[in-house]
């Protein structure tokens, strides 16, 4: 398998997609698992081989990533999936993090009423309960073939024995020793000067899977590692108590599914964002044909950051948990309403958006996340976002548990109108209560035609998730594009606000962008600029699978 270097540029990728030599990812007859890490990647296509499912394959890679990729891998996190029968039918599972029960709308604010920096983002209290193994258990409780213990060992046994550091890990593990020390009261095991090759190795972390091994939730919501988690929070001065764990649900969700130009887009629904936003921007460019716009021309940036603009907007005022807020996801993605929304767009010039708010309806994210995309011999795909919100999450590292708790609760609305890490803004409907679900741009999403899967894809990003998701759609079902060409391409981002469009450096040509600011765009371009890691899985018209790993990353496809 082909390992293709980080480098901070991505003209590399440009050139790499040249029209003389088309780029191929990796191919597999029959299965594959494409994911942040090659040692999560093949402990994931390994339980294929023995003849496992997909959702045998999505439990021994989320497991493994927690071990091999601390950043966004986890057990102390959250996420999201989106799963396809190999009879077509389609389901998904909410496993994202809760705000304990003793979260209330002001408590990130100051007497005066103004939002206390970072303390929603850092350190004990961000932190939100933990989703993943909960989720974990469901989906072998509904889907699991293999005994549950064979899909646990393998991470355990990489915790033990260790795994190297690669040289993108020691550089983020060596950027966030200071916070580490910050947030923690005792010498964590990954405060230390790393260099590529080191090899570290988590007996803590073994000996909890372990339990998770032995005795399934009970093994993590209940017992020793309860204790460990809810001692360590209160330690530190948080909140988190028993309750708020023995009380956490993983909830089977019925997808956002819509269709586009003949193709079948199934994706999650609330309280992730991507499934709402992906269904209005895609139906507010479909009116358009593509075929005439060259792929990342001026025009095709135009169109969709003006779709983006709109859909970000309505995403800050409507969108938030289901089980908390009445969301019109309906009328939100019902094609009347998004071409009216679309009327003020203009090819001559930049719609400004202070201009655009939400739009009227009828009643009524990290860049450290991680995804993994994964087709089994059987035919089924499961499409698998998950998460600590910003790297390593709030870096509070559990005392004897070895493994670190998320700071999602910076994905709620601490208040309306004030954004977020990302930059993004909220409203009432995303306000903090107790027990609610914060509201993610997580889009894990499963592509079909004529009945038949095509696409498994997904992103971390934060904020750029859906737009990335949004593009890799695009570049295969319109601009034919293979998997792993689609994912090298350079990407761009607008969110309503900050009102710029992100552009990954020097994938875009002098010509574009000075159009571009001559209809009164603004541009941010800088050299560390990655917008989202795709990986993904497409199924070539041979039914053979293509893998695309993101180059801006160690990620790795690995099948047979």
């Amino acid at each position: 398998m082909k390992k293709i270097a980080y480098l901070l540029t991505i003209a590399f990728l440009v050139a790499s997609c040249s029209k003389e030599e088309k780029i191929i990812g990796v191919i597999a007859d029959k299965a594959m698992v494409v994911s942040a890490r090659v040692e999560a990647s093949t402990i994931g296509s390994d339980i294929l081989k023995k003849g496992g499912n997909a959702y045998d394959a999505m439990i021994a890679t989320q497991l493994a990533l927690a071990v091999v990729y601390p950043q966004a891998g986890n057990i102390g996190g959250g996420g999201f999936m989106v799963y396809r029968q190999n009879d077509g039918s389609t389901g998904a599972l909410d496993f994202r993090e809760k705000a304990p029960n003793s979260a209330h709308k002001d408590m990130y604010l100051d007497e005066k009423g103004d939002v206390i920096p970072e303390m929603s983002s850092f350190g004990v209290h961000s932190v939100g309960v933990p989703g993943s193994v909960a989720g974990i258990m469901e989906v072998y409780k509904k889907f699991g073939s293999l005994p549950f213990k064979e899909l646990v060992q393998p991470a355990i046994d990489l915790a033990r024995n260790g795994f190297k550091v690669s040289k993108m890990q020691a550089r983020a593990l060596n950027g966030t020793r200071k916070r580490f020390q910050k947030a923690n009261n005792y010498t964590i095991a990954f405060d230390a000067e790393w260099k590529e090759g080191d090899i570290i190795k988590l007996e803590e972390l073994a000996q909890t899977l372990e339990r998770i091994r032995d005795k399934g939730m009970d093994g993590f919501y209940k017992g020793k590692t309860a204790d460990l988690m809810v001692n360590y929070v209160t330690e530190l001065g948080g909140k988190m108590t028993h309750e708020d764990l023995t009380s956490y649900q993983a909830v089977w969700r019925k997808p956002v599914s819509f269709d586009y130009k003949g193709y079948t887009i199934t994706s999650m629904t609330l309280p992730a964002s991507g499934g709402i936003c992906l269904a209005q921007i895609l139906k507010a460019i479909e009116p358009y044909d593509l075929s005439k716009i060259e792929h990342n021309s001026t025009k095709y940036i135009q169109l969709l950051t003006e779709a983006e603009r709109r859909s970000y907007a309505d995403r800050a005022h409507y969108l938030g948990d289901i089980d908390y807020v009445d969301v019109p996801i309906d009328s939100l993605t019902d094609a009347d309403y998004i071409n009216d929304r679309m009327k003020s767009f203009s090819w001559d010039k930049a719609t400004k958006s202070s201009d655009i708010s939400h739009g009227t309806v009828l009643g009524y994210e990290s860049n450290e996340t991680t995804h993994y995309s994964i087709v089994d011999a059987f035919g089924n795909a499961v499409s698998v976002t998950t998460t600590l919100n910003t790297g390593y999450g709030s870096k509070v590292f559990v005392k004897g548990g070895g493994f670190f708790l998320n700071n999602e609760m910076d994905d709620f609305s601490s208040k309306p109108g004030t954004p977020n890490v990302y930059g993004l803004l909220g409203s009432k409907a995303n306000a903090i209560a107790p027990g609610k679900r914060m509201l993610s741009s997580m889009t894990p999403t499963i592509v079909s035609y004529n009945g038949k899967l095509k696409m498994v894809v997904g992103t971390p990003g934060g904020s750029t998730i859906i737009t990335s998701v949004l593009q890799n759609i695009l570049n295969v079902v319109a601009y034919d594009m293979g998997m792993q060409e689609s994912v090298n391409q350079a990407r761009f981002h607008h969110q309503w606000y900050p009102d710029n469009i992100r552009m990954e450096p020097n994938g875009f040509d002098s010509i574009t962008k000075n159009k571009l600011k001559a209809l009164g765009y603004e541009l941010l371009e800088r050299n560390s600029l990655i917008i989202g890691r795709v990986d993904a899985i497409l199924v070539l018209p041979n039914g053979k699978l293509e893998g695309g790993a993101d180059p801006r990353g160690d990620d790795a496809a690995v099948g047979f």
